[in-house]
């Protein structure tokens, strides 16, 4: 009984708060701004995954230079500041084509707790979809699956299309090669936890 009650607080603990934006708008947010690098320095003066300037970083609580902090850091920072200014900051929350809503929690100026930004990072498998994928199939969980992709130097970009063509075949192909596993082509529970759990896929 004490087990269960432990795993259920630490799948509350994963989950964002009921007004915070969904991971997969994080992740659409950090693919924009920085191609989902947590390290980029690209001397214009905006770091990390967020695209922080050092001012907006410092103003949220952030100390030293945004890219050399974790990325459980940066992501603590960035819903930091969603809380206190919405999607203002970010030119890219801008474009028409990601879609990001504010909701009750933008600019309330409600500092969160670390728990709550937990579920944010690209590091942290989402739970399995229960569907193997194939060749021409169409999903919102798709898009999670490419969207950690574009961590691994594979030669190319993903935009989160969620529809399973050539690149996402390439791309399960190679993580399937890396980590020993049947290379079907099908994205399966083995693929699909190699992706944030195994070894990375080269080219």
């Amino acid at each position: 009984m004490l087990l269960a009650v432990a795993v259920s607080a630490a799948l509350v603990t994963a989950l964002p708060a009921a007004s915070d934006p969904s991971w997969e708008e994080w992740a659409q947010l950090r693919m924009c701004e920085s191609s989902g690098r947590y390290d980029t320095n690209t001397g214009n003066g905006h770091y990390g995954a967020y695209q922080f300037d050092l001012s907006t970083w410092r103003s949220v609580g952030g100390t030293g230079k945004p890219h050399r902090a974790s990325p459980a850091e940066q992501d603590y920072r960035a819903l930091y500041l969603y809380r206190m200014r919405g999607w203002q900051p970010w030119e890219c929350a801008n474009k028409s084509f990601l879609d990001l809503r504010e909701d009750a929690d933008a600019a309330s100026g409600v500092v969160p707790r670390y728990a709550e930004s937990a579920y944010i990072g690209s590091a942290d498998m989402p739970p399995w979809p229960g569907v193997v994928y194939t060749y021409g199939d169409c999903a919102v969980a798709l898009k999670k699956f490419q969207l950690r992709m574009n961590d691994f130097d594979l030669g190319y970009t993903f935009t989160g299309s969620g529809c399973y063509y050539d690149e996402t075949k390439r791309a399960v192909l190679a993580l399937q090669r890396a980590n020993g596993i049947k290379d079907s082509g099908l994205l399966g529970p083995k693929t699909w936890r190699a992706a944030w759990e195994g070894k990375p896929p080269g080219r």
